[in-house]
């Protein structure tokens, strides 16, 4: 099993489909499983449960992914739970697709989303991403058994985790 983490806009689940056509693998997107579990968007179960309640839900989703020759694609903040970074440690590879806030940020503003999350800080895209991206870097590399720039074209990419794995 395969594990994609990364900040949002950093392509993991483009990635992941790609990787997982490549490696006839499956293909697994931890927010979609959140989606049809709940019938709620991301942004729909923030406002009504909390950010709480969605992490629950996200380490639940995580949890109940076992099969193997899986590509799973993950949230970017499922590593802020301790035993979420154990899981994906233990039971596949963690590859962490790193990018540039800068990067991100026009990723994010150039294909925004109905269902995106909301907001963490209530701050711009970029000084959200930055403020995130503090916070979360060490996290995502501590957790990852291998770092991509995610800034790459794509084939780029793929071809630099097929040799990883």
């Amino acid at each position: 099993m395969f594990y994609i983490i990364g900040p949002r806009g950093s392509g993991k689940t483009t990635i992941g489909k790609r990787l997982a056509e490549h490696k006839g693998y499956q293909f697994v997107d931890t927010d979609k499983l959140i989606l049809e579990h709940a019938g709620k968007s991301i942004a729909e179960i923030v406002a009504q449960h909390g950010w709480a309640y969605f992490r629950h839900l996200e380490s639940e989703i995580l949890q109940s992914i076992k099969q193997d020759k899986t590509i799973v694609s993950t949230g970017g903040g499922i590593i802020l739970s301790e035993e979420n970074q154990r899981i994906m440690r233990d039971n596949g590879t963690v590859i962490y697709l790193s990018a540039d806030p800068a990067i991100l940020a026009q990723r994010l503003a150039a294909e925004p989303q109905e269902d995106q999350r909301p907001s963490l800080t209530g701050k711009s895209l970029l000084e959200e991403i930055e403020e995130v991206m503090q916070l979360r870097e060490p996290i995502y590399l501590a957790t990852a058994h291998h770092v991509v720039d995610a800034t790459q074209p794509i084939d780029v990419i793929i071809q630099q985790v097929k040799d990883l794995t």
